[in-house]
């Protein structure tokens, strides 16, 4: 053929630069690409033998990728079906076409899918190079081989090539700026993490081995992909341990997968796929972006936010489909009707999955329960599907380490933790250690307690009370064991409001600063802790929520408050009330209020007056409770139980025990 010099046929202006900097987010992808076009090539080469269309020798059908890193060239061969001159200057010349979809179209019913769905892709080379070249020889009768040639502005040759192989070889001559893709081993990075899997064997190199030394080159080609994936496997041929050993391949440092879920479908769309569920160390340290998402085995990304529910985003494998977009925008991943498809397939198929091991591998489920808890809990919370179908297999422990469905944990404790409203009542613990004296009086009782220690619990019951009718959670320590599934009404403890007020003034002084605290006094009992600290529910559940989601509420600016309940009836308190009432002056008459027609400055001078005899009274209540020991001691005992002593009041509280004890037995 005779020399041909021309422009390329673009559709948009100034096509290079736009290549160049923003089609594909990083460079690297170039060698991706390439690869995926030269697999696509040597499977329409089989397509074609397979259909007896192409009936001459075969041969080998691999891709070699060739390097020469003195001089700075990077080759991409292949033996696939080559093209003609006519064919590079409609799908090479004439950017944006693709061949792949007429080829689809032609041979379906023999060949799956193929890579490419751009034509845009073999235009990444221009990312890294200064100059490429395309060597191309049709697997046609009669055609001739041809050189194309482009320095990456409009302007291109194509003429006769002197290659006799058929297929193509592409040559990058790389530019400056792309140095590191002429190291040896950033190109073999970039093959094991985007080729690995592609269905047609690729070649970079020799296999090596140690020989007087040093590792020297062997005779044997170095193929770096495993063309038959275990995802692309029946299930039925395959046992756990050959899941085990790819999840080790594809994760070599993590420890087992508790589970695995092999995905296979193809209508409405194609899908196949491994995930597994990780053995999650510490909750709070999870792994996300760890699916590898694939198309036709070519590695696409491993941030599948848009494509898999944010929830299945903790778990790891891979996903196959042709049916996802590579190169699209995330609104565009978003909206499309064949990712939605995808998304609720898995969804189900994780729940489905999880429910047959709960249904027949129930002693597996319960073992492995703590590690998934957080995973199940994610996506109950997040995803409606999936709820409705964990609800069946979600489990419940509780204290003893005894776990239960949703539906036998309400008839085991229906009958002792119903409450006068007719309402079952599920007392639940987040610390065994902590609460410990809570737990235990709430089971001398004869009540069960719940362990409910992951992180998004507090979210968790609220959507549990939702979902379960007749159902309310009470932390544990959230009141006295009395008031936690009350059976009747109790009748309120009475108190005048002077005492009520000087009782209020009195703890509140010897209670630390910077939290609300509101005071109240009942009758628990004479054997029951002169001091009961508790959290509201409410107040303590909706401040963990606001908590965990950043605090970005009105609930995460309030103080902390705590509901503090004096025992009346017990020995300590009786001491302490009495003492006050022989030390505390009772207080004074007030004076009286300003009559209706006075003036305002009248009225404020009565008023102050008023005021300043309840400061007095309440300043001589305060200096009595800062100077009673059995006051201070019972409160710090009451923070003690419940972690909030620290610090300067920590010490005090020990030396002030070191003299009680002195006290009672060295005299």
């Amino acid at each position: 053929m005779s020399k041909i010099n021309g422009k390329i046929g673009v559709t948009t202006e100034n096509i290079f630069p736009v290549i160049k900097q923003f089609l594909y987010s990083d460079h690297e992808i170039f060698l991706r690409e390439l690869v995926a076009n030269a697999v696509d090539a040597s499977q329409k080469m089989k397509a074609l033998a397979s259909t007896g269309d192409f009936k001459g020798e075969l041969g080998d059908i691999n891709v070699r990728i060739v390097l020469d890193e003195d001089k700075k060239v990077l080759r991409i061969i292949d033996r696939g079906i080559g093209m003609t001159e006519e064919e590079i200057d409609k799908y090479i010349n004439q950017i944006a076409f693709s061949s792949a979809g007429e080829f689809l179209e032609k041979y379906k019913d023999q060949l799956g899918s193929i890579i490419g769905h751009f034509g845009l892709g073999f235009y990444s080379a221009f990312m890294v190079s200064k100059q490429v070249t395309i060597d191309s020889l049709s697997w046609k009768d009669g055609a001739e081989a041809v050189r194309w040639s482009c320095d990456g502005t409009p302007e291109f040759t194509m003429e006769a090539s002197d290659k006799t192989d058929r297929g193509t070889e592409i040559t990058l001559y790389l530019d400056e700026e792309a140095d590191e893709y002429s190291k040896k081993d950033r190109i073999a990075t970039l093959l094991d993490k985007y080729c690995k899997f592609m269905p047609v064997p690729v070649i970079f190199g020799k296999k090596q081995e140690w020989k007087d030394s040093k590792m020297v080159d062997t005779e044997q080609d170095n193929v770096i992909n495993d063309i038959d994936p275990i995802w692309t496997k029946a299930p039925s041929t395959l046992k756990e341990e050959d899941y085990t050993k790819f999840y080790k391949a594809l994760y070599p440092m993590h420890d087992d997968p508790l589970f695995n879920i092999h995905l296979n479908v193809d209508y409405p769309f194609n899908l196949t796929g491994i995930l597994y569920f990780p053995k999650i160390k510490e909750r709070m340290a999870i792994e996300k972006n760890k699916i590898q998402l694939y198309c036709n085995q070519m590695f696409v990304t491993d941030h599948v936010e848009n494509i898999v529910p944010e929830f299945l985003t903790l778990l790891h494998g891979v996903i196959d489909s042709p049916d996802i977009p590579l190169n699209v925008s995330r609104s565009y991943l978003q909206s499309d009707s064949n990712v939605k498809k995808i998304s609720t397939y898995i969804t189900k198929k994780v729940g489905d999955r999880l429910l047959d091991i709960f249904t027949n591998e129930r002693g597996a489920f319960e073992s492995k329960w703590d590690n998934i808890k957080l995973f199940i809990e994610y996506g109950m919370l997040s995803d409606e599907k999936f709820c409705e179908t964990a609800l069946k297999f979600a489990l419940l422990k509780n204290t003893d380490g005894k776990y239960f469905s949703l539906e036998d944990y309400r008839k085991a404790v229906e009958g002792e933790q119903t409450d006068k409203d007719k309402k079952t009542v599920y007392l639940y613990a987040t610390n065994t250690e902590s609460q410990y004296s809570f737990i235990e009086a709430a089971k001398n009782r004869g009540y069960d307690v719940l362990l409910m220690d992951c992180e998004l619990d507090s979210h968790f019951v609220n959507l549990l009370e939702q979902k379960l009718t007749g159902v309310r959670f009470a932390r544990v320590d959230s009141d006295s064991v009395e008031n936690l599934i009350p059976k009747s009404d109790r009748i309120k403890f009475e108190m005048k409001e002077d005492e009520r007020y000087d009782l209020e003034n009195m703890f509140k002084a010897v209670l630390p600063s910077g939290k609300d605290y509101f005071v109240n006094g009942d009758n628990l009992g004479e054997n029951s802790d002169p001091v009961l600290i508790t959290q509201s529910e409410f107040m303590r559940r909706y401040r963990e929520m606001s908590n965990l989601s950043g605090g970005m509420n009105f609930m995460g600016e309030m103080p902390e408050s705590y509901n503090i309940t004096v025992n009346m009836e017990n020995p300590l308190v009786s001491k302490i009330m009495e003492a006050a009432k022989a030390e505390v002056k009772p207080q004074a008459e007030l004076p009286a209020e300003a009559p209706a027609d006075a003036s305002e400055e009248e009225k404020k001078a009565a008023k102050d007056a008023r005021e300043a005899v309840r400061i007095a009274h309440r300043e001589d209540v305060q200096a009595f409770a800062k100077s009673n020991e059995i006051l201070r001691q019972v409160i710090d005992l009451a923070l003690l139980a419940n972690g909030m002593l620290k610090g300067k009041a920590l010490s005090d509280f020990i030396a002030r025990s070191k003299k009680v004890v002195s006290d009672a037995y060295l005299k």
